[in-house]
């Protein structure tokens, strides 16, 4: 078999399984077709996801789904306001091996935290404190845990999908840019529609609970993540992205009169990465081995919108960065 064959066989490969995890997700989850390919596809790049939407959505239970689907460990932690660093990554206890008298000999022993797992669900993470949000920042980028000077490696695949509601804004605390750059994707969950509304109390409350299949596990989700490096990114590909990210800084020469207005700060180097690296699974989930200019514009909202800070102006007139992202897929052109 030649290296296009197993290529061709690999890619058929990689378009059954995202077809099959989509397939089964879809037994539990209604609609939301946009918010769970997207999720899936941050997955595959080895990415954490930040959901965003009223409570009711189905958000929790998107992730609990998922994790069934992929075979995986996963955990969940409310965040609250007196929710602790310690709650969350864990602590070093004094220990005896004693069990009777008190002759036994003492030591320090770590007990981890619910961070150790594979899929962790960290839901309404904006009503931490910023204290505890800076505990998630080593496990949402190094996939590693650092206590006492003890580093704990976190088993792969890992990835962490929080949730926060964008309306309730009482007693949460925003998350600061530096965490926001963790997520590859911001996602907003849309509310139902009529149609779907039925589906989900005929779902949940007239019929019983599906048996979510298992389709994935960690060996499988590696395999296709190591696949991604095989997709063609041509040079004017990659360019493209980097004039995309590059639109959002007011200071750019690329940036259009919409961004010079009313952002404050573009998207960091993060966001190029990102954009290859979506791209190449949407390519994948295609049937293709290298990557078009749809495939960079078609989670460009996803990846720019919470890297892009608005100025006064911009918050004062209620620009939605969302919006703003997909003027700019529209304006900035493929070559140049």
């Amino acid at each position: 078999m030649s290296d296009i064959q197993r290529m061709q066989q690999e890619t058929q490969i990689f378009v059954q399984l995202l077809k099959q995890v989509r397939d089964a997700v879809g037994q539990v989850i209604v609609g939301q077709e946009r918010v769970v390919e997207a999720v899936i596809t941050a997955m595959v790049c080895g990415g954490n996801v930040l959901l965003e939407g009223v409570p009711g959505l189905g958000k929790t239970q998107l992730v609990k789904t998922l994790a069934a689907a992929l075979d995986l460990d996963h955990k969940r932690i409310q965040f609250t306001p007196d929710l602790m660093p310690a709650d969350v990554v864990g602590t070093n206890m004094l220990t005896t091996d004693d069990t009777g008298g008190s002759s036994g000999n003492y030591r320090m022993e770590f007990r981890q935290g619910p961070v150790f797992t594979q899929l962790l669900l960290a839901d309404e993470i904006n009503r931490a404190t910023p204290k505890t949000q800076a505990a998630m920042l080593e496990v949402m980028q190094e996939h590693s845990v650092t206590v006492s000077g003890n580093t704990y490696k976190m088993k792969d695949p890992y990835f962490v999908l929080a949730t926060q509601n964008p309306i309730e804004q009482e007693g949460t605390y925003p998350l600061p840019e530096a965490q926001l750059d963790r997520f590859l994707f911001k996602i907003s969950v849309p509310f139902p529609t009529r149609q779907e509304l039925n589906d989900i109390v005929t779902r949940t409350i007239l019929k019983q609970a599906a048996e979510v299949p298992k389709v994935l596990n960690s060996e499988k989700i590696l395999a296709m993540r190591q696949l991604l490096n095989k997709v063609v990114v041509a040079d004017a590909m990659r360019d493209y992205a980097i004039r995309l990210v590059l639109a959002t800084h007011p200071d750019s020469e690329f940036a259009p009169s919409t961004v010079q207005k009313y952002v404050r700060w573009g998207a960091s180097p993060r966001a190029g990465q990102a954009l290859i690296l979506a791209a190449r699974v949407r390519a994948l989930s295609q049937g293709r081995q290298h990557v078009a200019f749809e495939d960079i514009r078609y989670f460009a909202v996803e990846i720019l919108q919470h890297r892009t800070l608005l100025n006064y102006d911009g918050q004062a007139e209620n620009v939605a960065p969302g919006k703003l992202i997909a003027q700019l897929t529209e304006q900035i052109p493929e070559t140049i």
